[in-house]
């Protein structure tokens, strides 16, 4: 099997479509090859160009290719469906057309960004987990049936699904047919969880990855101080590896022991950011990464 590694524009600070302080997409896309990638994420839907042409020209320009959409959902919430799936119209027709083979759902966050403030409780009623389940396993369903793409669930931080029981309570409710896991180590780490320790008790469920660290000293301000997730970000909670946790070379070994190829993707939130920060850190990362994993990893011209 192969871990095919790649790098997304979270990686370049960008968390929106349209952000004057965010790495223009063509920055983007001209120092993600020149970091020696050549597999992408689209990104939040509109950053890249949307008219699928306009895309693949861009792409094929540079040598690069798509693994993923990412689309945001709140489907624990009543009447969320018809907005999560106008998202999958978009997001999931131009990832086909660019070649790509999942869509990544985020569930959305329970506090304001800026504020910190609680938008709803952290925690989800039995209903309320019935039907983010229920519905994003539809969800899955839907995708795979009209797309040909599968759905790879991303817990977050700050949100209702981010701590290890909330990750096993959901995945224990949902189908692998339709519904698996984007490990993102980061975002597990970040609520002390155990990354291989998922990987062990759940190697079905593996199904993508998202690769970044986070600084334990920072992680210990969030919870000392109770800190939104931007302003972890901000802070620097997700660092340049291998200067954080977890240990990516362990995590790509146990991957590298599951019997299937997978993507892992390169994320450092790091919005905002200066323009000329994230190429270097880029750059390093690769090189990092070409040499710590005992499996078999394609990064580029680069395989191990």
């Amino acid at each position: 099997m192969t871990i095919t590694i790649g790098s997304a524009p979270d990686s370049w600070g960008v968390w929106f479509a349209d952000d004057p302080v965010q790495t223009p997409a063509d920055r983007f896309l001209d120092e993600v090859a020149a970091a020696g990638y050549e597999w992408i994420e689209l990104g939040p839907y509109g950053y890249l160009p949307s008219d699928p042409d306009e895309l693949l020209a861009a792409l094929d320009k540079r040598s690069l290719k798509v693994s993923a959409g990412t689309v945001f959902s709140a489907l624990h919430r009543p009447d969320s469906w018809d907005d999560v799936w106008r998202q999958v119209t978009d997001v999931a027709a131009l990832t086909r057309a660019a070649g790509g083979e999942h869509i990544v759902v985020i569930p959305d966050l329970y506090r304001d960004h800026k504020t910190g403030e609680n938008l709803e409780p952290g925690t989800l009623t039995d209903e309320q987990w019935t039907k983010l389940t229920r519905d994003t396993e539809e969800l899955g369903r839907r995708i795979l049936d009209e797309y040909g793409l599968h759905l790879q669930f991303h817990s977050h931080a700050d949100s209702h699904v981010g701590r290890m029981a909330e990750i096993e309570r959901f995945l224990e409710a949902t189908d692998p047919a339709y519904v698996n896991l984007c490990l993102d180590t980061g975002h597990v780490a970040y609520y002390g969880g155990d990354n291989l320790g998922l990987i062990e008790r759940h190697p079905d469920r593996i199904g993508y990855l998202h690769l970044k660290q986070v600084d334990p000293t920072i992680v210990a301000q969030v919870e000392a101080e109770d800190l939104v997730f931007p302003e972890a970000v901000r802070r620097g909670v997700m660092c340049e590896p291998p200067s954080g946790v977890p240990d990516l070379g362990a995590v790509l070994d146990a991957v590298g022991r599951l019997d299937r190829d997978l993507y892992a993707i390169v994320e450092q939130d790091m919005y905002p950011c200066p323009p000329d920060q994230p190429l270097p850190i880029a750059r390093r990362t690769h090189s990092y990464l070409a040499g710590c994993s005992g499996a078999s990893v394609s990064l580029g011209q680069q395989t191990r």
